[in-house]
């Protein structure tokens, strides 16, 4: 097991990733690690569609349900926790299968990140206290003063990532555009990445049911908890977790502000939106490293092929 690749199981969202992973972690003796920056979070089990506690009794899972909601995290923090599940999960002679749709993460895992120093939490603190004393607007014409590369990528409203940039400058005296030009040196670790490409119709249609599956299940409770929460210990509402797909139009009808029929109807809009971005960039940035030998091959799977993945991922 422990020269065997890392399979990676990717895909837009409601396109089947878990239960490919499943069948897959069966097959080969596996655990699943979570790949996926929504179901990192303890909160909103049901509505970031994490595994059942079924799924994660039939499997053993990692990685998933493991950061508060208060916390922001980063790609460089789970690529790290990621590797060490690997290591982990290696030597107890299983197979590491990831399973999740966040691009960045798989990317950063599979060909490594600039080697941006840790910020100190006093200098996070100011950067957020500023942030909020002069406002979003203020705050990235703030940044575009200091690293101005990395400003002209960012919208205003990209509030962690414009917090990211602004603390990596404050904290070592050098942008973040300068870090993210320092040579990267790529993991050894082989992968075998299956892509799932689904009919973009189809797709869609299983993201609508999904959403109304959650909705049977108790999503409007959880939203609501997690609405209090925020509300008692006076959360961030810049946090990640509020961006969780379908949280604000149900979060807006929690408050008053729209029926439950519109809220539903945003949340769908906002996944299918969602799926169409992200098969976009996993048509276009997972393909074989041209640099990478064999170390990284990708299967893309439509619903309509007869491949033997097995076999491709042994």
């Amino acid at each position: 097991m422990t020269d065997a690749p890392v399979i990676v199981v990717a895909g837009p969202t409601a396109s089947g990733k878990s239960g490919l992973g499943m069948e897959i972690s069966e097959e080969f003796s596996g655990t699943i690690i979570n790949a996926d920056s929504m179901q990192v979070y303890r909160d909103l089990r049901i509505l970031t569609a994490r595994p059942s506690e079924d799924d994660e009794a039939r499997v053993p899972h990692l990685l998933y349900g493991y950061r508060d909601a208060a916390e922001a995290g980063s790609t460089a923090e789970w690529a790290s926790a990621a590797e060490q599940a690997i290591a982990e999960v290696r030597v107890a002679g299983r197979r590491p299968i990831l399973v999740g749709g966040t691009g960045l993460y798989l990317k950063t895992l599979m060909e490594g990140i600039a080697p941006v120093p840790e910020v100190p939490p006093e200098t996070r603190e100011r950067a957020l206290k500023r942030r909020q004393e002069i406002g979003d607007l203020a705050f990235h014409n703030e940044l575009a003063t200091r690293d101005p590369e990395i400003a002209a990528r960012l919208h205003p409203g990209d509030s962690q990532r414009v917090l990211r940039a602004w603390e990596v400058v404050e904290a070592t005296g050098r942008p973040l555009s300068d870090w993210q030009q320092d040579p990267v040196t790529p993991p050894e670790t082989r992968f075998r990445v299956v892509v799932l490409q689904p009919p973009r119709e189809e797709l869609y249609r299983n993201a609508d049911s999904r959403f109304l599956d959650m909705l049977s299940q108790g999503v409007l409770d959880e939203v609501a908890a997690l609405h209090a929460r925020a509300q008692t210990e006076v959360l961030d509402p810049s946090l990640p977790i509020f961006k969780a797909l379908g949280y604000p139009p149900l979060a807006a009808h929690l408050r008053g502000e729209t029926t439950l029929e519109a809220a539903i109807a945003d949340s769908q809009q906002q996944t299918r939106n969602y799926a169409k971005r992200q098969m976009t960039w996993l048509r276009n940035q997972l393909e074989d490293g041209s640099d990478s030998g064999d170390r990284i091959q990708v299967l893309k799977l439509s619903y309509e092929n007869t491949v033997d993945i097995f076999s491709f991922l042994s």
